[in-house]
């Protein structure tokens, strides 16, 4: 097992070699105010043994979805991750160079890239996608730059149901860039359609809204479409891909540009990331939206080949004429993406989807039978999120479902100071009916506990 030397010998050595015969000589140009006294916190050397023993019992204080369950979504979600995405994505044949600028050397992580903008199209009904982005917040904002871009109009509007870290991002981009965002209201946990349509006018280049929205709730894409589409403007829905096993493909309802976040298509929750923005729209921006496209040709021989395409949108190759600065692609994880869609195929994405439909709408029944819990939206048709008011404090709950090894719903009053007492819930397909059972009752537990 091999040591790091540090006897006084071997530290003489190195000072030598940089021209100092003391260690204080070393420290000279440093004022004197402002040098260390004593020594540092740091704690005694360990060898390669110890210190991975050391690295597991700080792994160890993290929480994990194998010995908790979790029921907190809010844009990250615990899907079921076949075995198969994880042993596929760390074949050598995916393991190229950073960017995939040498296509004689990078055909399988271009031909991956190829079938994701494929599948990203055929989920969304849409006529191109891109080869991904960092998230679905960057991809929502480089959509409402583009439709600026295109339109030549300054105000962004945003439906308050969209998810409110995609909102800000929006924002954070159009305050440098100039751009005005405007908040649409909400009713009855939905975008308020009539508001929206007093709002728009020849300034909006955009209506961004969010299917299922930030609430679990289920948008009128079409009417949020027409609405948008009457004043010019451009309809821009940032989707759940899992919702889409049930749900109408946006590209039916004529929306413009389609975002979403792709971790729940095979990347695991990753305590926050990485993550993975898919991006698609209408042909007619091919040349307006960001990233990059991998594109099928044939070689000198005829021989199918994949290479990247229409790259003159990025910074790094005309950058005073780029249309966007996303100049690289999460293709690691859309590779999962990849091949998660496709080790499930049509009916496998529609059953995960139907699963966690219905064991949502199950938990939204039973937690409803404790005195004092209720859906906060009761009108409104909801996906796997549902936000439910409480007679007790959320964080509180949440502390207390914490020592049941049960992660518990988002304090929605954190977002929405209007919303206070209420938590949003999130059920997957992985949640079994034992597990649901089992947060109801340490719910109604702890309410009974606090009154």
């Amino acid at each position: 097992m091999a040591y790091i030397s540090n006897t006084a010998e071997d530290r003489a050595e190195m000072l030598a070699a940089m021209g100092f015969t003391s260690f204080q000589q070393l420290l000279d140009p440093i004022p004197e105010a402002i040098r260390l006294k004593g020594d540092l916190n740091v704690p005694t050397a360990l060898d390669e043994g110890g210190i991975l023993r050391h690295l597991q019992e700080l792994a160890a204080k993290n929480l994990d979805m194998e010995s908790h369950l979790c029921f907190l979504g809010a844009g990250i979600y615990d899907h079921f991750r076949p075995t198969v995405v994880g042993m596929l994505a760390v074949r050598g044949e995916f393991a190229t160079a950073y960017t995939p600028y040498q296509p004689e050397l990078s055909q399988g992580m271009l031909q991956a890239i190829y079938e994701y903008q494929t599948l990203i199209c055929a989920i969304t009904n849409m006529d191109i996608a891109n080869a991904s982005m960092y998230d679905a917040a960057t991809g929502l904002a480089e959509a409402a730059l583009m439709a600026t871009s295109l339109l030549n109009r300054s105000d962004i509007v945003v439906s308050r149901a969209v998810n409110p870290h995609y909102r800000q991002v929006i924002e954070t981009y159009a305050k440098v860039t100039g751009y005005r965002v405007v908040d649409a209201p909400i009713s009855e946990g939905v975008t308020d359609s009539d508001a929206l349509a007093q709002m728009v006018n020849d300034k909006t280049a955009c209506v961004i809204f969010q299917q299922p929205n930030f609430f679990g709730n289920l948008e009128d894409v079409a009417t949020l479409t027409d609405t948008a589409h009457r004043v010019g403007a451009l309809a821009i829905d940032s989707v759940d891909p899992i919702a889409l096993g049930l749900l109408k493909p946006p590209g039916d309802d004529g929306v413009d540009i389609v975002v979403g976040e792709g971790q729940p298509l095979g990347t695991p929750m990753g305590y926050g990331g990485p993550l993975l923005g898919f991006f698609a729209c209408n042909k007619r921006f091919v040349r307006s939206f960001p990233g990059r496209i991998v594109g099928a040709t044939l070689d000198s021989e005829g021989r199918r080949g994949y290479t990247m395409t229409l790259r003159t949108r990025e910074q790094d190759i005309r950058r005073e004429k780029a249309t966007s600065n996303i100049c690289t692609n999460q293709a690691l994880m859309a590779l999962c993406a990849t091949i998660y869609l496709c080790e499930l195929g049509k009916s496998g994405l529609r059953q995960v989807a139907d699963l966690s439909l219905q064991k949502a709408h199950y938990a939204v029944l039973e937690l409803s039978k404790i005195e004092g819990v209720e859906p906060l939206f009761p009108k409104a048709k909801f996906f796997k999120e549902v936000a439910v008011k409480l007679p007790v404090d959320v964080a509180t709950l949440n502390k207390t479902l914490l020592q049941s090894k049960i992660l518990g719903g988002l304090d929605l009053g954190a977002y929405y100071p209007e919303y206070a007492g209420a938590s949003l819930l999130c059920v997957t397909e992985t949640k079994t009916k034992g597990d649901i059972d089992r947060l109801v009752a340490a719910t109604r537990s702890a309410i009974e506990g606090a009154n």
